[in-house]
């Protein structure tokens, strides 16, 4: 069977879900580095593997995907990981619900609107109380549908994949940490999930910097 290779910048958090998936799953890959906002370094095929432009893509043995749920789909039932869903119905659906939640308003809520108006748009202090309170809000909902040690079941799932690389740029804003300070089971949660082996192997550069020094 051949290589796998997922093509996409490590700061991505799609792109970490899925080589989250990948290194809990235990399956080699090569991650080919192609920054999303420079298309000028793009290699010339890229438009052929995602047709949108985006990240991440995804190809094995001559199989190619784009979007993370078909990707992690797909890792799941060819490499045997049906451990990343949880066993029971309403456990699955509170995955899946959470899941949809990080993609829906927690992805532009956290990492759009704090971390990246924070520290790429230099706006660190000066979010408004609207602002704010969307972030809270979300974190409020994550927090209340989280089942306890991990997020939905009783062992890591795709919801914790999930979740772990927004929560992570929230935790790199100003304003992250007295944030994530209100919800401490989800503080803890994050804890956790940032020193298991596949955080520890996928974090991205600014993620290194504030964890090494």
């Amino acid at each position: 069977m051949g290589g796998v290779t997922l093509h996409g910048p490590a700061y991505s958090a799609y792109v970490r879900i899925a080589r989250l998936a990948l290194e809990e799953l235990g399956v080699p890959y090569d991650l080919v580095e192609v920054d999303i906002f420079d298309r000028d370094s793009w290699p010339p095929d890229y438009g052929e593997r995602h047709p949108f432009g985006k990240v991440p893509a995804f190809e094995h043995d001559g199989f190619r995907l784009f979007e993370t749920d078909a990707i992690v789909s797909y890792v799941i039932d060819v490499f045997d990981g049906r451990q990343l869903y949880p066993d029971r119905p309403r456990e699955r659906a509170r995955a899946v619900q959470i899941m949809r939640v990080m993609d829906s308003y927690a992805y532009p809520r956290l990492v759009w609107g704090v971390f990246v108006e924070e520290t790429e748009k230099g706006r660190a202090g000066q979010l408004t109380d609207e602002e704010i309170e969307r972030a809270r809000h979300t974190l409020a909902v994550v927090d209340r549908l989280a089942s306890g040690p991990v997020l939905a079941g009783d062992r890591l799932c795709l919801a914790d994949l999930w979740t772990l690389p927004m929560l992570t740029y929230l935790r790199l804003a100003p304003s992250g940490p007295a944030l994530l300070a209100e919800v401490p089971g989800l503080g803890a949660w994050l804890d956790r999930m940032s020193v298991r082996p596949s955080a520890v192997a996928t974090r991205f550069p600014r993620e290194r910097v504030a964890t090494d020094g």
